[in-house]
């Protein structure tokens, strides 16, 4: 069995990615609060990329990994 590797472009495309609907329609998805993916994740995230984008960054936020999406954001911003 191989081992799995991680896909960086799930992580890039969440700090490029804004939200397109609901209350912080235009937030980027990073810059969601906890509160708002726990209730994203109570009434079930939406279908798709955006569904697992968003799933990502509630598991990153309510296991304070945080400092990964700021990492990535920064290099992002960079350049």
């Amino acid at each position: 069995m191989e081992p799995v590797q991680p896909n960086n472009q799930v992580l890039i495309d969440i700090v490029n990615t804004a939200m397109p609907f609901g209350k912080h329609k235009g937030l980027l998805l990073c810059d969601l609060p906890v509160s708002y993916l726990e209730w994203m994740h109570s009434k079930g995230m939406p279908a798709g990329k955006l569904g697992m984008m968003l799933s990502t960054v509630y598991e990153i936020k309510i296991n304070g990994l945080m400092p990964l999406l700021q990492s990535v954001k920064n290099k992002v911003r960079r350049g």
